[in-house]
């Protein structure tokens, strides 16, 4: 059996029901036998980035995991299609979108998967919820940069 890695998950949904979304993806994450989830942030309400549609719904969940990156992602990517996600184009309207923020500290630059996650210092909805589920990965002056950008904290 591999060694647990911790890694950080970035989960946003802004169709349908985004909060049970949200919650849904969180069980079926913890229900995997090769992911545990270990801390969840709160809920964040934003405007969406880059994209178009209703507000989201965002959180970061910090879990441990015996699956490789790839095998990790496979899993969030799994969890989003049985969820109803649809691709579109880029940036569509999501009933669920997971992100692999970090693996670990392993650094992954593949055409499949990038980490750490290459946008995610330049969005608050991603910073802010990854502040509170693992302090350390955020520096303040990131904090800062993004202040501009809106998050409401719903819990």
């Amino acid at each position: 059996m591999r060694p647990e890695v911790q890694a950080c998950v970035a989960l946003g949904a802004n169709l349908g029901d985004a909060v049970q979304s949200l919650r849904d993806a969180l069980a079926a994450l913890d229900a995997h036998p090769a992911v545990r989830v270990l801390r969840t942030s709160s809920f964040y309400r934003t405007a969406p980035v880059e994209a178009s549609g209703p507000d989201f719904i965002n959180a970061v969940a910090l879990v441990a995991t015996t699956l490789t990156a790839p095998g990790l992602l496979a899993v969030l990517q799994d969890i989003e299609q049985a969820a109803g996600r649809l691709r579109p184009y880029r940036n569509a309207p999501r009933t669920l979108d997971l992100d692999l923020l970090t693996y670990g500290t392993a650094r992954i630059d593949s055409p499949a998967l990038t980490v750490p996650h290459p946008r995610m210092m330049e969005r608050a909805f991603v910073l802010v919820p990854l502040h509170e589920v693992l302090p350390a990965l955020v520096p303040p002056e990131a904090l800062d940069a993004v202040r501009h950008q809106a998050v409401e904290r719903l819990d």
